[in-house]
């Protein structure tokens, strides 16, 4: 049997970020991820301003940047002929924005939470949920890269673990809201496509995107209807995946022409944003896990990095209302931004609709990326108290 503190399920951006947070503060944490170390994972890449200033806050983000990581100086809005670019003004400390591949800032992250003395389980997969006598979460059992069975003890077990996360179904986290809305993803990558900066581009029930990322490559992708997503892709992917591009991003499409993709497609069918209820007594859900937004606005690293701040500064407080606190602060920082991209997400706009959309998702993301930037509650040394648990 193994004890720490506080138990981590998922060591992605979400886990590894809080697992980092925590261990600096003298907590003792244990990452525990399905997956082996450095394994890539279905991913936009893009990290909005907060996302960015957090990583240089943390002393991170030049770890990004030596990994060959290219800078984002401008966003391009492409409305069927119409296009808008907006250069990504210097402030906060950030003169550009980043689409690191996630093979670079999850192992960035890990790696962190490591050197702060985190313990990682990679490969390791979760089968229950210990619970106390009073019915609290107090640990959890999984079998590890050996195959081998083990239970870890702790007060509090966080589930990071993504949409489909198996500790909000073990202990049976309910969706306590629901949104309407979904687009299904398929994307690639292309080796140096001639794009300058991020582009985004919006047609009639088709969203598409271009985002430079590690290695000289460029991550493609189309959005469409999730009932469109088999008939439009189920034989030659690469045909649909074309055809779709031509009636969104034409001038793209015809630049890749018969290049083919430097790795093979990857598809996301599609699911309406939600939230789960995100505490409870012994456990807490972060990242996706507890909300999940559509992937067409690119937000979810930003939110998971910054929700993972606020739960972090949760464990550490003392204070009674502190995981009422990180519920609020969470709600409260992405709810304008989660409601937007429900509406954008509906592909059932006209130009100018979006366009005005588009509009109020930057001012959403301009007070989202404020509240990252909030100083956090002062850090108490965790082993003068415990970690604080939620009731």
């Amino acid at each position: 049997m193994t004890r720490a503190d506080v138990v981590v399920v998922g060591a992605r951006c979400a886990g590894a970020a809080v697992a980092r947070l925590l261990a600096r503060a003298g907590v003792s944490v244990i990452l525990v991820d399905r997956a082996p170390r450095g394994a890539d994972t279905t991913s936009t890449h893009a990290l909005m301003r907060g996302a960015v200033a957090q990583l240089a806050r943390w002393g991170l983000l030049d770890r990004i940047i030596a990994a060959g990581t290219p800078p984002i100086r401008q966003t391009t809005f492409w409305y069927d002929d119409d296009s808008i670019t907006i250069p990504i003004t210097p402030r906060d400390g950030i003169d550009a924005l980043y689409a690191p591949r996630r093979t670079v800032l999850d192992a960035v992250l890990l790696d962190a939470a490591e050197a702060a003395g985190a313990r990682v389980f990679d490969r390791s997969r979760i089968t229950a949920l210990v619970r106390r006598t009073d019915g609290r979460i107090g640990g959890l059992e999984m079998v590890d890269a050996g195959q081998r069975r083990k239970v870890l003890r702790a007060p509090l077990v966080i589930g990071a673990d993504g949409l489909r996360s198996t500790v909000a179904e073990l202990v049976g986290a309910q969706v306590v809201e629901q949104f309407t809305h979904a687009t299904a993803a398929l994307y690639t990558y292309f080796d140096e496509l001639a794009v300058e900066g991020t582009n985004w581009y919006f047609g009639h029930k088709v969203a598409a995107g271009a985002i430079p990322t590690n290695g000289g490559r460029t991550g493609v992708f189309v959005l469409v209807p999730p009932d469109r997503f088999a008939a439009q892709f189920r034989n030659d992917r690469l045909a649909g995946f074309l055809d779709t591009l031509r009636l969104v991003a034409p001038a793209l499409a015809d630049q890749i022409g018969t290049t083919r993709p430097a790795e093979p497609f990857r598809g996301f069918g599609g699911h309406p944003g939600q939230v789960r209820q995100s505490i409870g007594p012994g456990w807490a859900l972060v990242g996706d896990a507890g909300a999940f937004r559509d992937p067409i606005t690119s937000h979810g690293i930003t939110d998971a990095l910054r929700d993972a701040e606020f739960l972090a500064d949760a464990v550490l407080d003392a204070g009674p209302d502190a995981w009422q606190h990180y519920v609020k602060r969470r709600d409260r920082a992405s709810r304008p931004v989660a409601a937007l991209t429900d509406a954008i997400a509906s592909l059932s706009w006209t130009m100018d609709e979006v366009r005005e959309l588009h509009h109020d998702l930057s001012r959403a993301m301009n007070q989202s990326a404020k509240s990252a930037l909030e100083s956090p509650p002062p850090a108490r040394a965790a082993s003068s108290y415990g970690v604080t648990v939620p009731a």
